[in-house]
């Protein structure tokens, strides 16, 4: 599976924390990430990353292409839902594609607990099953 871990800057301690101690299933997946967040995976967690531009630089918009050209399974991204982000309409066309494309998002840590466990577990198969990738 492909995954996306992306996170605002007050959030990106949290993700790399997550990220350590879901280390045997995310190493199990091709991981992509938004600029500072997916070097601090690389340096902190060991994982390897393909690396898009930051968020306010175009990298939620790279990562809404590959949502659109339906090659990303699942999204990560600690939102700070207390911080204006000065790319929020980026942020809000990701989500609205993911909800368009039907991959699973998590914004918040309880949420990405479940889904990486439900991952862990093959709930999320379907993605495959349907040959929605090649």
């Amino acid at each position: 599976m492909k995954i996306a871990l992306i996170a605002h800057d007050r959030k990106k301690d949290d993700l790399v924390q997550f990220v350590i101690a879901y280390q045997p299933i995310l190493k199990e997946h091709s991981l992509y990430a938004t600029g500072t967040t997916g070097k601090r995976v690389i340096d902190e967690a060991d994982l390897p990353v393909t690396l898009f531009r930051s968020g306010p630089l175009g990298g939620d918009q790279q990562i809404g292409a590959m949502i659109a050209q339906d090659q990303m399974d699942m999204i990560i991204f600690f939102r700070d839902p207390l911080t204006a982000q000065p790319h929020e309409p980026d942020v809000t066309a990701l989500i609205r594609l993911c909800d368009v494309y039907g991959v699973p998002l998590a914004t918040n840590m309880g949420t990405a607990e479940v889904l990486l466990k439900g991952l862990s577990e093959g709930f999320v198969d379907w993605r495959l099953i349907r040959g929605r990738r090649g």
